[in-house]
């Protein structure tokens, strides 16, 4: 059996891996999320899924779940779960009935003025630490771009 060697498999080693910081960066990002909205008694896939209705009050299922980037089956029961707890409302489609209508109620709405001043302490935790704004608004950017260019896979 022939033995492997590690040093023609550089491209396998975590650190030479694009997919490994975006996931650490992801998980330490929600990592710090976590205390706010857990203030508020909701999770980030929650907070994520508010915001969209913020921006829009009233959205299809399945526009939501494009926005978001995830499947319809993975967005109802976390829809399902903000409607338990009183911050949205389901209802069918005026004109197509086979449409589930995602509202906010008057408590969603409100929690938006809960919750607007947590990208704010984000930002500026990580200002302490050495990261400016621009330097945020430039990885946002890059971001934007991998998630344009990975969409097509």
């Amino acid at each position: 059996m022939k033995t492997l060697d590690p040093a023609n498999y550089d491209h396998l080693k975590l650190e030479n891996q694009l997919c490994f910081p975006v996931y650490a960066a992801s998980r330490l990002i929600i990592r710090a999320y976590q205390p706010h909205l857990d203030a508020l008694g909701i999770t980030y896939p929650q907070y994520l899924t508010l915001m969209v209705l913020w921006e829009e009050e009233t959205m299809t299922v399945n526009e939501i779940a494009h926005k978001l980037l995830l499947n319809t089956n993975t967005i109802t029961p976390l829809l399902k779960r903000l409607e338990a707890m009183k911050l949205v409302s389901r209802s069918r489609g005026i004109d197509d009935e086979r449409k589930v209508m995602i509202s906010l109620t008057d408590k969603g709405r409100a929690m938006r003025e809960d919750a607007s001043s947590i990208p704010f302490k984000l930002v500026a935790g990580l200002e302490d630490k050495g990261l400016t704004p621009s330097m945020l608004l430039n990885l946002k950017q890059q971001l934007h771009q991998l998630i344009e260019g990975m969409a097509s896979f």
